[in-house]
């Protein structure tokens, strides 16, 4: 069982979870579904293992949210940003890998993407005795101009050294746009990252297009709903 919110704009729910109990054995098993404009998904938990959370389209605002799964677990087309967030990754089953995102942006022109700014990205208990063997990668690309950033945020150990994962037979390597910068955690050395041609290395400045001041132009509709909200980057973090 999953939920659906298909809606053509301001829909906002707080304090609430979502839960797909299907579990790993059950593979592919959506938790929430979210298609709609100026979407607010503040202090709630979505529960779920492979593809928990389909950001499907439209502009997107989790704030103190947490999500648990194991792969492709925040996936999706949308233009998304993920503040003061935790992820938490899953024992997948023993043939599998865990990946966090896979953005689908379709289109070089597409505003769409994925940013998680002053996250938590660490392992619940039940992975933590495998996380040696079963590796967990910040993403991979979906679509040809996959589109992820993270920054300013804690990446515990569990973060393989390499980052980011292919896709099959190594599709969109170009094409997509991944970038890091400001974060923290031993999951965070850079050193060994993928050097594919798609992967960017950006400024202070570039990151502050992605915050959600400019990124979902969140000051036009985010404040006026009460929400805790930073507009730019975390000073000092």
């Amino acid at each position: 069982m999953f939920t659906a919110i298909n809606a053509d704009y301001n829909f906002m729910a707080k304090n609430i979870g979502f839960q797909n109990s299907a579990g790993a054995i059950k593979h592919q098993a959506v938790a929430l579904m979210v298609q709609c404009d100026q979407a607010i998904f503040y202090n709630c938990q979505m529960d779920g293992y492979q593809d928990t959370l389909y950001s499907l389209s439209h502009r997107q605002f989790y704030r103190d949210c947490t999500i648990l799964g194991t792969i492709d677990f925040i996936f999706g087309n949308g233009a998304a940003v993920f503040q003061n967030c935790k992820m938490i990754v899953r024992k997948p089953l023993d043939n599998q890998q865990c990946i966090v995102t896979a953005q689908g942006r379709k289109e070089l022109a597409d505003a769409s993407g994925f940013v998680l700014q002053n996250c938590i990205i660490s392992g619940a208990q039940d992975y933590l005795p495998v996380k040696a063997r079963i590796k967990t990668y910040l993403g991979r690309p979906w679509e040809q101009f996959s589109r992820t950033v993270i920054m300013q945020s804690q990446l515990d150990d569990i973060i393989t050294p390499e980052g980011w994962m292919p896709w099959k037979f190594n599709l969109y390597l170009d094409t997509l746009w991944y970038a890091e910068f400001g974060n923290r955690g031993p999951g965070a050395d850079q050193t060994n990252r993928v050097k594919w041609k798609g992967i960017q290395k950006i400024t202070a400045a570039q990151a502050q297009q992605f915050t959600p001041g400019v990124f979902l132009t969140g000051a036009q509709w985010i404040p006026k709903t009460g929400v805790p909200y930073t507009a730019g980057m975390f000073p000092g973090v």
